[in-house]
């Protein structure tokens, strides 16, 4: 016997009938307004080329690391989902997928995955493994027409703009043929230059043999690698990028001479490097890139404190992320003061800051981003991108930093069909939170009704200057 799926139309606001009608008034502005996807990993490929998605597996399953690590930590293999590049039959995979769609209970996964179910792709009874040929063949069925292509989904979701993430080795090529195939859709990249930053990324040295090739600039000394960032970042400009992305393990910042920023470059591109070079290499590089971000107009994005590849054998086998980056603590205040010391106060700079670690929210960086013109506050991000993480976010951050010390939300995915989940999730959180500060006479019902566009549609496109 087959289960209804059902999304009941108050999900996520609150329980009292009070508050939840003044929430249910406010969601009702903003639930349609264009998506703004400032951050986020999907393929550009998808957008250059428009070629039909293969299958439920490999568009909802293999990319989507939410997914395969929660398959994982109950002992699945990654290899009979597919993952690592084994011939595994898409079926079967997605057959274990549905076996297992309990795990997710409770989860904001359960949450995107049931919208992209049922509006998506109007499947109307529960993901299980009776149903997973049936969501298997639906899907796919959808996949083969013309409405499910990357390019008119983009238009179907309300997508006004969305940022792609790429390294300073990438060509762009999959967003020069966007940009001259006519096609209306707005699809920009960011600069992530983690593989040309950190001397402990693999192949570093290699990459820096690339960035020399590529802007015939010697970016093995310290003066021509400054000046192959400056020329990449141009021309990541002049692909539509408004942002720059630096994914450091903390948030530790330098402020170096030029004398020693030499020093130091000449021993991290040895053959060997120690942690602690490494480590200052990496907070030199951000106060450098804050710099450059005030000469070249692009907004800054710090997502620190992941401790990255965190199951070695994983990563061996399969590579960067599979799902085993873990949070740790992060010391903001400290880490930060030699840029802030530096930049801060330069309204010029916009530097948006994420977290992993909770801890820092009212202590740390809600007093920071209320007082550095320079800082703003990013959405609850990776581990906390659900709803207790969102009320959170906005429970500690809103006292200090108020609403306009923060950018909105992003959805930071390689989940394309998540997308529009993400953000319905983020609307209805952010009108249930204003819906009790208007029952708690703490705000006018006009000015939620202006805070709830701004957070779900303004703060974003203001911040990243789309």
């Amino acid at each position: 016997m087959t289960r209804p799926l059902i999304l009941h139309p108050d999900r996520l606001l609150p329980a009292d009938p009070a508050t939840r009608g003044i929430a249910l008034a406010l969601y009702d502005q903003v639930a349609h307004l264009p998506i703004i996807s400032p951050h986020g990993h999907t393929d550009p490929a998808w957008f250059a080329t428009d070629a039909a998605f293969e299958n439920a597996t490999e568009l909802l399953l293999k990319p989507d690391h939410y997914v395969f690590r929660m398959l994982y930590s109950q002992g699945i293999a990654l290899e009979s989902l597919g993952i690592g590049g084994g011939s595994v039959d898409p079926r079967a995979a997605w057959a274990i997928f549905a076996a297992n769609y309990h795990l997710f209970r409770g989860t904001p996964t359960r949450l995107w995955l049931d919208w992209v179910f049922a509006e998506a792709f109007g499947l109307d009874v529960q993901f299980e493994a009776a149903t997973a040929d049936h969501y298997y063949d639906t899907i796919g069925t959808a996949l083969a027409t013309p409405a499910f292509r990357p390019r008119a989904l983009f238009d179907r979701f309300g997508i006004e703009v969305i940022a792609t993430t790429e390294s300073p080795l990438d060509s762009l090529d999959h967003h020069r043929v966007i940009q001259e195939s006519g096609w209306s859709g707005r699809v920009v990249t960011a600069y992530r230059p983690d593989a040309v930053v950190d001397p402990e990324f693999e192949g570093f040295r290699a990459n820096l043999a690339r960035l020399s090739d590529l802007t015939r600039e010697d970016a093995f000394g310290y003066d021509g690698y400054i000046a192959a960032h400056r020329q990449r970042r141009a021309f990541f400009a002049s692909m539509g990028a408004t942002s720059t992305d630096h994914g450091h393990p903390t948030t530790a910042t330098a402020d170096l001479s030029p004398a020693d920023a030499t020093a130091l470059f000449a021993r991290v591109t040895a053959d060997t490097v120690s942690r602690a070079d490494a480590e200052l290499f990496r907070a030199h590089m951000l106060t450098v890139m804050a710099g450059m971000s005030i000469d070249d107009g692009l907004v800054m994005q710090l997502h620190p404190g992941s401790f990255r590849n965190h199951n070695p054998s994983l990563f061996a086998r399969f590579g960067r992320d599979k799902g085993a980056d873990i949070p740790m603590a992060t010391d903001y205040v400290h880490g930060l003061r030699p840029l802030l010391a530096r930049y801060g106060n330069d309204p010029r700079l916009t530097l948006i800051l994420f977290t992993l670690d909770e801890t820092s929210y009212s202590r740390e960086l809600a007093p920071l981003a209320g007082h550095y013109p320079a800082l703003r506050l990013g959405p609850a991000w990776w581990f906390h991108d659900s709803p207790e993480g969102m009320r959170r976010f906005r429970q500690q951050v809103t006292e200090t930093a108020g609403f306009y010390n923060t950018v909105g939300f992003n959805d930071d995915t390689r989940a394309f069909m998540s997308i529009p989940a993400r953000h319905d999730v983020a609307r209805r959180i952010d009108c249930g939170f204003l819906a009790g500060l208007v029952a708690e006479h703490r705000l006018e019902d006009w000015e939620a009704a202006e805070l709830a566009v701004d957070l779900s549609y303004t703060l974003a496109k203001r911040a990243y200057k789309l």
